[in-house]
C-alpha cells in the first residue's frame, strides 16, 4: 500500500465517520428543521464562491453553523495566503471534532492561514473583527422568529460594506415542512419565513440551486450594502452604488 492510498483511505474514513456523527446530532435534535445529512461538496462549493471570486487578495472571514465541517474543509482549502478563518459552532461534540479538523488539515500550500473555532451561538458573537465572507450552514427555520432576526442582523453587522454572506435553504422543504405542522409551528415558520424573506428583498444579489446536493438546496447570496458619500457629503449605505 502506497503513501496515497493511505492517505486516501484515512479522507474516505473521516468523511464517513462525519456522516455517521451528523446522524447521531440529528437524532439528538429531531426538530423539523434538522438537516438530513452533511453538504456535500457542490453545495459546499457553492457556498465558498465568494472565496474564489475575491482571491487571491486576503480575505477574512466567518463560518457559522459549521456541523461536522465539511464546508471547514473547503474553506481551509481555498483561503488565499495571508487569510483568516473564524468558525462558530455552538454543539461541544462538532466544536472539538473541528479544533481535531483544523489541526489535521493544513493549508495545501503550507502558508499560514489562522483559523480559530468559537464555541458559541453565531448571534452571541462578541468580536471587533469584520469579514469579507460569511458562510453561514445555521438552519434558520428551526430557530424563533427572535433569533433568526438576531442572527440575521448580527451578520449583516459583521460584514465589511461590501461583504458577502451565503446561506443554503432545502429546496421544496419549506412546503413539506408546514404538511403536518400544528398551527402555532406554521405560525412560527411563517413568520420566520418572513423575516428572512425581507433581507432577501433587500440584500440579495443572486441564488444559485444546487441539484447535485441531496436534498437539492438553493444558495443565497446577501451582500452588506457599500458606503458612499451623498451630495452634501453625509455618509450612510447604498445597494448597488
Amino acid at each position: 500500500m502506497n503513501g496515497w492510498t493511505t492517505s486516501h483511505d484515512r479522507v474516505l474514513a473521516q468523511r464517513h465517520a462525519e456522516g455517521w456523527m451528523f446522524l447521531i446530532e440529528t437524532a439528538r435534535d429531531l426538530r423539523p428543521a434538522s438537516a438530513s445529512a452533511p453538504s456535500g461538496n457542490a453545495l459546499a462549493r457553492a457556498l465558498t464562491e465568494p472565496v474564489r471570486a475575491q482571491a487571491p487578495r486576503p480575505l477574512a472571514v466567518l463560518e457559522a453553523g459549521t456541523g461536522t465541517g465539511a464546508v471547514t474543509r473547503s474553506l481551509i482549502s481555498q483561503l488565499p495566503r495571508g487569510s483568516r478563518l473564524d468558525v462558530v459552532e455552538a454543539d461541544p461534540r462538532c466544536a472539538t471534532q473541528l479544533r481535531h479538523l483544523v489541526a489535521t488539515n493544513p493549508a495545501p500550500a503550507g502558508g499560514p492561514r489562522p483559523v480559530t473555532v468559537h464555541q458559541t451561538c453565531v448571534e452571541d458573537l462578541v468580536t471587533d473583527n469584520r469579514y469579507d465572507v460569511i458562510v453561514s450552514g445555521l438552519p434558520l427555520t428551526k430557530f424563533t422568529p427572535v433569533q433568526v432576526e438576531r442572527i440575521m442582523a448580527h451578520y449583516m453587522e459583521l460584514l465589511h460594506p461590501g461583504g458577502t454572506l451565503t446561506y443554503s435553504t432545502h429546496v421544496g422543504m419549506r412546503r413539506l415542512r408546514g404538511l403536518p405542522a400544528s398551527r402555532s409551528e406554521a405560525r412560527r415558520c411563517a413568520a420566520v419565513s418572513e423575516i428572512v424573506g425581507a433581507y432577501q428583498r433587500s440584500y440579495a444579489t443572486g441564488r444559485t440551486t444546487v441539484w447535485a446536493n441531496l436534498p437539492p438546496a438553493n444558495v443565497w447570496r446577501l451582500q452588506r450594502p457599500c458606503v458612499f458619500s451623498d451630495d452634501q457629503g453625509q455618509t450612510r449605505d447604498g445597494v448597488g452604488q
